[in-house]
C-alpha cells in the first residue's frame, strides 16, 4: 500500500508524460497479453464451458428475468448496472477524457483512441466474466463460498492459477490490479488539476507539492475504512457521473441541432438506474425494495418527456426563423 502511495504522489505531482505515460503501455500490453492467455487456456482446458448453456435452461424452467432477485434476494435492477459500475458506463472515464485528449498529437487519432479502449475493456471483461464462470461449474455457490474466505482478490488468484499456473497466474493477478492502481493515479492527478484549474493557482511545483501532500492524506485514511462502503458510494457516484455527463453530451448536441439520441437515451436509463438506486439504498432514502424500479422509471420517463417537448419547442423555433 505504501509502495502504490508512493508511486501515487509522483504521479500527481510530476507532469503526466514524466511517468503515467511511461508505464501506461506496459501496462496495458501486459492486461493484453494475460487476458490473451487467460483466453487460450479457456479454449484448451475448460470443456465444460458448454455447461454455461444450462444457464439459460435455469431461468426458462423456473421462470426467472433478469428483474427477479437473485439468490441472496437483491434485485438485478438497479443493483447490476451499480456494481458492475465500468461494465455498465463508467462515470469516471468520462473524466479522464480531457486529459487523454490533450495527450493526442492528432484529432483523427480521437476515435480509435477512444472506441479502441472502449471495446479493448469490454472484451477483457467479458473474458474475465467466462473465466469466472468456468472456474466454478457448481455456480453460484462456490463463487459466493470463496467470496467469504477472503474477497474478490481470492477469486481472481483461484481463476488465474487454475489456468495459468503460478507463474502465470502471477502475471495475470498483476495485470488486474493494474486497473485499479491507474485508476488512482489518474483520480488523483485529476483531482489535483480541478482544483487548481478551479482556483487559479498556478502549476509551480511548490503549489503541487502542497496540493498533492493532503490529497494523498486523504487518499491513507481511506484506507483504514471499510471498503465495501466505500465502494458503494462511488458506484452510485461513478454511475450518477456519467449520467451527468450523458446529459450534458447531450446539451451539447441540442443546442447544435444534431442527432442527440445517440447519448439522450443513455442519459435516461441512467437516470433511471441511478434514482431506483439511491432511492432504496441504505446510503441513500432506504425506501424498501420494491419501489426502487417505479421511482426509477417514473423520473426517467419526465426526464425523457421533458427533452422531447423542449427539443419540439426547438425545432419550432428553428422553423421559424427559417
Amino acid at each position: 500500500m505504501l509502495v502504490i502511495l508512493a508511486y501515487y504522489f509522483f504521479a500527481t505531482l510530476l507532469p503526466i508524460d514524466k511517468i503515467i505515460t511511461r508505464l501506461y503501455p506496459l501496462f496495458g500490453l501486459l492486461m493484453i497479453v494475460m487476458t490473451t492467455a487467460v483466453a487460450v487456456a479457456l479454449l484448451l482446458s475448460a470443456p465444460h464451458l458448454a455447461e454455461v448453456n444450462g444457464l439459460f435452461s435455469y431461468f426458462t424452467e423456473h421462470d426467472h428475468s433478469l428483474l427477479e432477485p437473485n439468490p441472496d434476494g437483491l434485485p438485478v435492477w438497479p443493483l447490476l448496472f451499480v456494481t458492475i459500475t465500468c461494465g455498465a458506463i463508467s462515470g469516471f472515464h468520462s473524466t479522464q477524457s480531457p486529459m487523454i485528449a490533450r495527450c493526442l498529437t492528432n484529432e483523427k487519432y480521437a476515435r480509435p483512441v477512444f472506441y479502441g479502449a472502449m471495446m479493448c475493456e469490454g472484451i477483457v471483461a467479458c473474458v474475465w466474466a467466462l473465466a469466472g464462470i468456468a472456474a466454478f461449474p457448481e455456480g453460484y455457490v462456490g463463487l459466493k463460498a470463496m467470496i467469504a474466505q477472503g474477497g474478490p482478490g481470492v477469486v481472481v488468484n483461484h481463476i488465474a492459477t487454475t489456468y495459468l499456473g503460478v507463474f502465470g497466474g502471477v502475471m495475470a493477478i498483476l495485470a488486474v490490479a493494474i486497473f485499479p492502481i491507474t485508476s488512482g493515479d489518474t483520480a488523483f492527478r485529476s483531482l489535483r488539476l480541478t482544483i487548481m484549474d478551479a482556483f487559479n493557482i498556478s502549476q509551480t511545483m511548490r503549489h503541487r507539492l502542497m496540493l498533492s501532500l493532503p490529497l494523498l492524506g486523504v487518499g491513507y485514511l481511506m484506507t483504514l475504512l471499510d471498503f465495501s462502503l466505500i465502494w458503494r458510494y462511488f458506484a452510485f457516484s461513478n454511475m450518477l457521473l456519467s449520467t451527468s455527463v450523458l446529459w450534458l453530451a447531450t446539451k451539447y448536441l441540442f443546442d447544435r441541432g444534431t442527432f442527440h439520441w445517440i447519448v439522450s437515451i443513455p442519459a435516461t436509463i441512467g437516470t433511471s438506474i441511478s434514482v431506483a438506486y439511491i432511492a432504496t439504498a441504505g446510503i441513500g432514502l432506504n425506501l424498501p425494495m420494491e419501489y426502487s424500479k417505479p421511482i426509477g422509471i417514473t423520473v426517467a420517463i419526465v426526464c425523457l418527456v421533458a427533452l422531447v417537448m423542449q427539443h419540439q419547442k426547438y425545432l419550432g423555433k428553428a422553423a421559424a426563423k427559417a
